[in-house]
């Protein structure tokens, strides 16, 4: 998609690294002015500095109560309007049995990320609507659909992104705002590192397992879940709004084209399973 987003202002979180970084480049690549946020303002100059003239940073904490507001006070004074935000920033959390978690880092795991999104995205959407729309990209990640044991709090806020995404885009549809998911897959960043350094015992063989793969994967899967970010927040995504879409497994890529078909359609959405829909009858 060249230049898809030519004149565009995008803000991202979590841009100093890993994902967050390459999705700042997709949309800096697609003609977009791009504001990144992060916690440290040494990292982020030198982001900035790497992806060229159209940037800017915000130091910001998300653990903080006002960072939020501070995130857009900075916006504000780079651009009039905002059209692109992609929630990306999220921390680990507790690993470890519920009963071994400290309180304390569950909470902060549930403020850094299903809340700070919640409060950027209450923030967005009405600037967003003044310029007669946009598009909202949050992150999902491991736990959001199934299980995930030992990892309860990133697994709850992740869970509660996608469904407060899905929410959030019938509340803006009438807005001109879109409100999609990524599920970008196991990537090769500090978080799997963290879960190999936790080790086995901790956070679970088969956690350990895909980790590693993940590393291996190395920067291939970054790549592919930034540019599926920068579809969504790209005009070429009209009409798509309130999914979760996986960067690893779903053909996106011809979505555009098969927009109408979705919008009439639960694909990609969060839903309870009943016994009919596995073939039994339960009366």
């Amino acid at each position: 998609m060249p230049r898809a987003l030519e004149g565009a202002f995008a803000v991202v979180t979590g841009a100093g690294r890993g994902l967050g970084k390459e999705i700042a480049r997709a949309l800096v690549a697609g003609g977009a002015t791009v504001l990144l946020a992060g916690r440290s303002a040494e990292r982020m100059a030198r982001v900035c500095s790497e992806l060229g003239g159209r940037t800017a940073y915000a130091a910001v904490d998300l653990e903080c109560a006002d960072a939020a507001e501070r995130l857009m006070a900075r916006a504000r004074e780079l651009s009039p309007r905002l059209d692109v935000l992609v929630n990306n920033a999220a921390i680990q959390g507790p690993i470890g049995a519920l009963w071994e978690n400290a309180t304390g880092e569950w909470q902060r795991t549930i403020r850094v990320n299903l809340m700070a999104p919640v409060e950027l995205c209450r923030l967005a959407v009405p600037w967003m609507a003044e310029g007669g729309g946009g598009s909202i990209v949050n992150l999902a990640g491991g736990g959001a659909t199934s299980a995930r044991p030992r990892f309860s709090a990133y697994a709850t806020a992740k869970a509660g992104l996608v469904r407060f995404t899905e929410t959030l885009a019938h509340e803006a549809a009438a807005m001109n705002v879109r409100v999609n998911c990524v599920s970008p897959g196991a990537m090769s960043t500090d978080m799997l590192r963290e879960i190999l350094a936790a080790g086995a015992e901790q956070a679970g063989e088969r956690e350990c397992e895909a980790a590693a793969a993940g590393v291996e994967r190395g920067e291939a899967t970054v790549r592919r879940a930034a540019e599926l970010v920068a579809l969504l927040a790209s005009p070429a995504a009209a009409g798509i709004t309130g999914r979760l879409i996986s960067a690893v497994w779903d053909a996106w890529a011809a979505l555009p084209e098969r927009a109408a078909e979705l919008a009439e359609s639960d694909i990609y959405t969060l839903r309870r399973i009943l016994p009919e829909d596995r073939g039994k009858r339960w009366e």
